[in-house]
């Protein structure tokens, strides 16, 4: 049996200023903290004698591990981003780290999601990767325009009703609380 595993989709190479202070004071955190921490805990673990039952052993090696893996994908992550600190010369239209607020044709529900990179997603703040379908869909829409996106739940439309990049106002940012 192989290990072979077909590589990961490529995601968009993007993130915003605060998602790269983000992702940068977590690579620092498990570096200089969490991981001195699980080796000197290993150390005493492996210090009581036999390790073949020795569970605290095996549970710190695995922890210490998983603590490897994000730091070396961290690593490599960090150095390939982009990050996007401007807002783009369109402010009328969607793009990279842009607020978009739609009213969904069917039913008139409202919901406001934020454009970010895929490393930065956060579902229960509204923020979607830039490779989400929705996000794909939305992207160079301006106000009022209709946009239709093939999502989990099915095929939905949604109406653009406000724009906004930041604290920048742009189409329809009135309507922003």
């Amino acid at each position: 049996m192989s290990r072979w595993r077909p590589p990961p989709e490529n995601s968009t190479a993007l993130v915003t200023p605060e998602g790269h202070a983000r992702l940068k004071a977590e690579l620092d955190d498990l570096w200089r903290v969490r991981r001195p921490e699980v080796v000197r805990a290993l150390s005493a673990a492996a210090a009581e004698g036999d390790r073949s039952e020795n569970a605290e052993y095996t549970y710190r090696k695995k922890q210490l591990g998983e603590i490897d893996r994000r730091v070396r994908y961290l690593s490599k992550r960090l150095t390939t981003l982009r990050t996007v600190d401007t807002p783009p010369a369109d402010l009328d239209a969607v793009f990279f780290g842009a607020e978009v607020e739609l009213e969904e044709a069917d039913n008139g529900e409202v919901c406001r999601y934020r454009i970010v990179g895929p490393d930065e997603t956060d579902a229960r703040r509204g923020w979607i990767s830039i490779d989400s379908p929705l996000a794909r869909a939305l992207l160079k829409k301006r106000l009022d325009d209709t946009v239709e996106a093939d999502l989990p739940a099915g095929r939905r439309r949604f109406v653009v009703t406000g724009i906004r990049y930041g604290t920048t106002p742009a189409a329809g940012a009135d309507q922003f609380p």
